[in-house]
Order: C-alpha cells, then structure tokens, then sequence
C-alpha cells in the first residue's frame, strides 16, 4: 500500500507548479538608434547547393523539381511575391505533408486487411 500511495504523490506532484525562483541577467536591451539615415540591405548572399545557386529570374528561384509538361507549375501564386526563404519553406512543408499523407494511406491499406482482435 505504501508504494502505491507513494506512486500516487509522485505522479500527482509531476503536474504541480513549481515554485519560480528569480534570475537576474547582465543582458539588457539597448534602445535602438534613432538615425534618419536609411539602412542599406545587403542582398543575402546563398551558397551553392549540389550545384545549384539561387536565380531571381526564374519562378521559384530556379529550384529544381518542376515537372516535364508544366515546368513550374503554381497556378495560385503561392510564391509570386515570396523570397527564397519563403519557396523553401513551402516546398518543405509539401514534402512533409505528401509523406504524411502516403504513411496516412498505408495505415489505412493496412487496417482495413488486418483483422481485429476481440
């Protein structure tokens, strides 16, 4: 009885706050300087990658992937105005989200021919 009670206050103190103690730091934000004079940007400089190297004249960037009939197919616009940045993060997250979808479907195959257990 007595373990199972202490397992009971162990896990019951594991959603308990903590007490916060308070830290001090030597960082500290400056305030900004407060010039009329504009910032120049300097254009961000990209490595090349397996031989490819960033071209703001071509859709995209010139990212490889585009398909042999349609070349770079975005028939919305999604990377009309976005930077390098931007294309990279979404063609990222259609990799992901196609690969979770396949995982989705071989889930699916796999439940529906699996017998249950009862």
């Amino acid at each position: 009885k007595l373990t199972i009670l202490s397992a009971a206050i162990a896990g019951a103190s594991a959603f308990a706050p903590s007490a916060s103690v308070g830290t001090s730091s030597a960082l500290r934000m400056s305030e900004p300087d407060t010039t009329d004079e504009p910032a120049v940007v300097a254009a961000p400089v990209v490595a090349a990658i397996n031989g490819w190297v960033a071209d703001p004249s071509l859709p995209c960037y010139g990212l490889p992937g585009s398909s042999s009939p349609l070349g770079f197919f975005d028939p919305l616009g999604f990377t009309k105005d976005k930077d390098l940045n931007g294309v990279k993060r979404l063609r990222e997250a259609e990799i992901m989200h196609g690969r979770v979808a396949m995982m989705a479907t071989i889930g699916y195959i796999i439940g529906e021919n699996t017998p249950t257990i009862a």
